[in-house]
């Protein structure tokens, strides 16, 4: 695809000063087109989000945390953003604001733990973990909201991330155990429905046609 520009109409002078009358056009070749970023966005999301569940969930031991935390920088962060970022290059406002958000929430996670954890005091810790998480809640409601012109996987895997984060932030607050545990396993069952939307996004990019449905409204 190329876009042609013609000279005798151009608002650009050209280098002898004149606005280029006279001369043949020139053939501007069209940006390419950007390859879906939607698996990788799911992905990072799935991942980061079984990781941080198993131990919520008390499957595993709080001991591999910082194996977690070098996941959570790197491919729930980093990896994340630049999803968000080529899916606005795409043309979802969706997928970008859904990828770069959640990308910023698992950064900011990792940085808390990285760098002011140690500011909090350590009856306070749990509040302010409750508190961060019901914050991010506000924003998985909206996303919840505009997931319904999606289609119903995608709105019950934002639903049952809503339900998570508030689960999980209660659960820290009150320094409720069973809440948290609660909200791992959520957060399991979440993170199996991003996994499930990333293969069927995969599979439409390879076959192109739809194969494992999501179910349009």
């Amino acid at each position: 695809m190329s876009i042609t520009a013609d000279p005798e109409h151009s608002l650009v002078p050209s280098a002898n000063g004149s606005n280029g009358a006279g001369k043949k056009p020139v053939t501007i070749a069209a940006l390419p087109a950007v390859a879906t970023p939607a698996p990788l966005g799911l992905l990072a999301i799935a991942l980061t989000t079984f990781l941080l569940s198993m131990i919520n969930a008390n499957l595993v031991s709080r001991a591999i945390q910082p194996v977690v935390f070098g996941e959570l920088f790197a491919f729930g962060g980093i990896a994340l953003i630049l999803s968000g970022m080529w899916a606005f290059r795409a043309g979802s406002t969706f997928g970008g604001t859904a990828f770069t958000g959640y990308g910023a929430f698992f950064l900011s996670f990792w940085a808390f733990f990285q760098f002011y954890v140690k500011d909090v005091p350590p009856a306070q810790i749990g509040h302010a973990i409750g508190f961060y998480l019901i914050a991010w809640a506000l924003f998985t409601a909206v996303m919840f909201l505009a997931s319904l012109k999606t289609n119903r996987v995608t709105s019950i895997v934002f639903g049952l991330l809503l339900v998570m984060l508030v689960v999980s932030g209660i659960g820290n607050v009150d320094a409720n155990p069973t809440l948290i545990h609660w909200g791992g396993y959520l957060g399991l069952v979440d993170a199996a429905g991003a996994a499930y939307i990333a293969c069927a996004e995969f599979a439409e990019d390879l076959w192109g046609r739809s194969i494992l449905p999501l179910k349009p409204w």
